[in-house]
């Protein structure tokens, strides 16, 4: 029988998706797990998985489409079991739309083809409806009832095109007919109009690049977050010459088991260390509510060529130092090659961004919500300080935490500033 592979629903939140790549062509054998498309999302490009079996006959959207809705056909294959009913088309499967000859012209007599195709019995015409399983998701997608199709397939059997006439026909329209708006992708898996591209306003020579689905959610929560969220910021600067000896010697000890530790792992684990000293900075805003985490999970902002996105060290107050290096070095590849799963960007208590390998000093940065608090990490540099009643050199590095103001007072941000720096320069708490 003929299978509809559709589009995927990949996250929570995925309404649209661009077909990124086909791996799969007209005439391929799949079997259940075979790789058929990669399917770029509003986080991340995914491969998807065959689930069902059978011969690709038809793609039937191109690579590069976006806006390809959910749940829109993109894909039919020739199951096992379609060639029988083919070899023994009838008149009557030829031209599905058509009343079959031998059907009465009388409306009362549509059901007559049913009972014969149930058994011998043909008693119950209800229960008893013969219908292939296409035929009977297409009509449960579209509200369709069986009951009242008369069957064009072997012994009135319901196919996929009565079902499909059946919808067409405002006439033969059931009370639910109105949910066709959800089965729309279905029968017009490209029809979504594409936005037109916005003219230029400057003559000078330039290129206009398509925004990616990253990109443009991006910006879509950036925007929000800037306009919807009142940050607060509070910025220190930290001295990084014992938590850098720290992590020489660790590394020194880690040499054997191929891990090497970076100055951000050990920032990753004083935040989160620190938000579990302050509590009231690991919070989200909801309405009346205050979300208070019992772990830190933290989202560390990765570069990716698709735009930032922010993998998460889950529980990482309760997690080895080496453990975070491990986790961050893994999750850091599958960022920038696109292979992030759901659940590995999706969610995290709070956030950190470090721009101190591009030599930044000190910058800003913007909440994720419903995140409370970003830290915000600079480049470590020499500077002059003041030891006691003397001039000395020092590795400082400037941090910046920004705070929704709805959910955290300045003093409780403050206090959390205070813990992550006192961690990072007295760092055996980091290791203890």
């Amino acid at each position: 029988m003929s299978i509809d592979v559709t589009m995927p629903a990949l996250s929570p939140t995925m309404e649209v998706g661009t077909l990124a790549k086909w791996h799969v062509k007209p005439g391929d054998t799949l079997k259940s797990g075979d790789i058929i498309a990669e399917i770029e999302t509003d986080k991340a490009t995914m491969e998807v998985e065959a689930v069902d079996e059978g011969v690709v006959t038809e793609l039937l959207v191109a690579e590069g489409t976006e806006n390809v809705a959910v749940g829109a056909v993109i894909m039919r294959l020739d199951g096992e079991g379609e060639a029988a009913p083919k070899a023994a088309k009838s008149p009557a499967q030829t031209e599905p739309v058509e009343a079959p000859p031998a059907a009465s012209p009388t409306p009362p007599a549509q059901p007559a083809p049913l009972p014969p195709a149930g058994g011998a019995g043909g008693g119950s015409s209800g229960p008893r409806t013969i219908a292939s399983p296409l035929a009977r998701r297409i009509a449960e997608q579209q509200g369709v009832d069986l009951a009242t199709i008369k069957g064009s397939g072997p012994g009135g059997r319901i196919v996929k095109a009565d079902v499909e006439s059946a919808a067409s026909k405002p006439a033969a329209a059931v009370p639910e007919q109105p949910r066709t708006a959800e089965a729309e992708p279905v029968e017009a898996p490209t029809a979504a109009p594409k936005p037109e591209t916005p003219k230029p306003t400057t003559d000078i020579p330039h290129n206009l690049e398509k925004l990616g689905n990253v990109r443009k959610v991006i910006a879509r929560r950036l925007t929000e977050a800037k306009q919807t969220v009142p940050h607060i910021y509070l910025t220190l600067d930290v001295e990084l010459d014992a938590l850098l000896k720290l992590r020489a010697d660790l590394n020194k000890a880690l040499e054997p088991r191929g891990i090497k530790l970076s100055v951000n792992d050990l920032v990753i684990k004083a935040l989160a260390v620190a938000l579990r000293q302050v509590p009231k900075c690991n919070v989200s805003f909801a309405g009346d509510n205050l979300v208070v985490y019992e772990r830190a999970d933290i989202s560390v902002a990765v570069a990716a060529p698709s735009g930032l996105i922010t993998p998460i060290i889950v529980g990482a107050d309760s997690k080895s130092v080496s453990v975070i290096a491990t986790e961050m070095k893994a999750l850091a590849e599958k960022a920038r090659a696109g292979k992030l799963q759901p659940h590995e960007y999706q969610g995290g208590t709070a956030s950190l961004s470090n721009l101190g390998m591009f030599g930044i000093r000190n910058f800003d940065a913007v909440i994720n919500p419903p995140q409370a608090m970003i830290l915000a990490v600079g480049a470590g540099e020499k500077r002059a300080v003041v030891k006691g009643d003397a001039l000395a050199i020092a590795t400082v590095m400037t941090i910046t935490g920004s705070f929704d103001h709805r959910a955290i007072d300045g003093a409780d941000g403050a206090a959390l500033m205070g813990a992550v720096k006192a961690l990072i320069e007295s760092p055996l708490g980091l290791v203890a």
